[in-house]
């Protein structure tokens, strides 16, 4: 799920305790163009002020003109929107898209809590929704697991955000961090060089002067993880990817040329990494698009890991390049 949806919940919570009466909104189905996912979600309050979204906007306002004038939902309902052509071109839903939402008010936000505590500590959660009653439940889930509604009960996945490690603090650092700030990552960069950490200022991420193989083992990291290493310095760069290879991370690159890469793998297998392992590392680094500046590398690395994240073929990698594939939450290795 998209982490905007944990901060739909917060609002949700905050609002709710400040003595609103609160709504949520999730979509459910979608036919056609709908610009929502199933398991979108929205946080309406009573005077109209509105938080997430469910569609483009028209779906939006006309839920926030039921609520102004008067309508309040006392148990989870159905809503549908775009049954005819004309509806759906009213709504904003593109070639004749239709839309299926549950409205629920919301009774208690002890289950946010919880959500928000489990997703906080990278866990993977679900919140099943029964229509009939009500009730809520919050359980652990496993990747893999999607988005259910059967008619009756709503089971949606919330957590963990995804999160970058970037190794090195330099300029090219800096610029992929805000880009993946701006792509919705949790940021930590690491480098111990105190002529580097003195230097980092993007706001929103966190800085460590760890060594970086002894944060990976801090990070646990899990499969909602990615590491960059981008020091150019082996010492640094093999000491993390020594940690992380071994790890359920989904991504693991380093920067360096060809050579440089075929070189790092050659001083990998000297230790106990297996060759799967070790073929897991995207190397060189980035798709290839033909950039060389610091902003455009950012750009084909941060292009690379959303590729991977999305489970879509990497079909750009540069050449002569090793192709680290991911199909189902496995890793298969060609070359």
């Amino acid at each position: 799920m998209d982490s905007l949806d944990l901060q739909v919940l917060y609002k949700a919570r905050d609002w709710f305790r400040d003595g609103h009466r609160v709504w949520l909104v999730t979509v459910i189905e979608t036919w056609g163009s709908a610009p929502r996912p199933p398991g979108a979600l929205l946080c309406l309050r009573s005077d109209g002020q509105v938080v997430g979204s469910v569609s483009g906007g028209c779906v939006e306002d006309d839920l926030i003109e039921r609520v102004r004038t008067g309508e309040r939902v006392t148990r989870p309902s159905l809503i549908t929107y775009g049954v005819s052509k004309e509806e759906a071109s009213r709504f904003g839903l593109p070639c004749g898209g239709n839309l299926r939402l549950v409205q629920e008010p919301l009774l208690s936000a002890n289950w946010i809590d919880d959500i928000l505590s489990l997703t906080a500590r990278h866990c993977l959660v679900a919140r099943t929704l029964d229509l009939d009653t009500g009730e809520v439940k919050v359980e652990t889930a496993a990747r893999g697991e999607k988005f259910e509604f059967d008619g009756t009960r709503l089971r949606a996945l919330f957590g963990p955000r995804w999160r970058l490690l970037i190794v090195g603090a330099g300029q090219l650092s800096q610029v992929l961090a805000q880009m993946a700030l701006a792509l919705d990552f949790e940021v930590i960069c690491c480098d111990p060089r105190e002529e580097y950490h003195l230097t980092w200022d993007v706001s929103g991420t966190t800085f460590s002067k760890e060594m970086p193989d002894d944060l990976v083992l801090q990070l646990a990291l899990d499969p909602h993880s990615a590491v960059v290493a981008l020091t150019h310095d082996p010492k640094l760069d093999d000491m993390v990817l020594l940690e992380a290879l071994k790890s359920p991370a989904f991504y693991i690159g380093a920067l360096g040329s060809r050579g440089n890469t075929a070189a790092r793998k050659q001083r990998l297998a000297m230790f106990d990494l297996s060759p799967a392992e070790i073929g897991r590392l995207h190397g060189p680094v980035g798709l290839d698009l033909g950039g060389n500046t610091p902003t455009e590398i950012a750009v084909s690395i941060a292009a690379e890991i959303v590729a991977v994240k999305n489970g879509v073929a990497l079909v750009q990698k540069k050449k002569g390049s090793s192709l680290p594939l991911t199909i189902g939450g496995e890793f298969t290795i060609s070359s």
